[in-house]
């Protein structure tokens, strides 16, 4: 059985559960997505938005941005992002992984960057280190939305690197 590198794999799963999170939001009633619930988003479509602004961000640090170029062009997407419906958020998760697929496919998995973090200083890094966090990082909001859905009374659904396995 061919794989493929192991960090492109985990990033393919992150695309996969997010693609599988975004499915289950969709099968249930669309009020749910943007209603406010007490918590520490303030709603579904806040977190979704979170992950895929993130995700927009690491992948514009990848490419060469610096930080700050990187976190300002998200905040600039961030109100447009968080007024999408779910639909809406399905394409655009989707364009963005062809795009960092696309981005992955050229770099040198291993390549050295420099993260100037305005909270936290300078950190050295790799490119395949970076796609990690990305890829934990949404994996723990999801969980975040798994429990919000439970508080207003709706199942998640499972979506967990061996489900992943299975599926494919």
């Amino acid at each position: 059985m061919n794989h493929p590198e192991p960090v492109l794999e985990m990033y393919n799963y992150h695309a996969w559960a997010n693609g599988v999170i975004i499915d289950r939001l969709n099968e249930l009633p669309q009020h749910i997505y943007h209603k406010e619930i007490q918590t520490g988003f303030s709603s579904v479509s806040k977190v979704l938005s979170h992950i895929y602004l993130t995700d927009y961000a690491w992948f514009e640090i990848i490419s060469g941005k610096s930080m700050n170029e990187a976190m300002a062009s998200s905040n600039q997407l961030r109100e447009v992002v968080e007024k999408k419906s779910i639909e809406e958020m399905k394409k655009i998760f989707i364009d963005l992984y062809e795009r960092n697929k696309a981005t992955l496919s050229k770099e040198d998995m291993e390549k050295v960057i420099v993260v100037d973090n305005p909270y936290a200083g300078l950190l050295k890094t790799s490119i395949s280190e970076s796609v990690l966090h990305v890829v934990t990082h949404g994996s723990y909001h999801r969980g975040n939305i798994a429990t919000m859905l439970r508080q207003i009374g709706h199942t998640s659904v499972m979506q967990d690197f061996g489900l992943y396995l299975y599926s494919k």
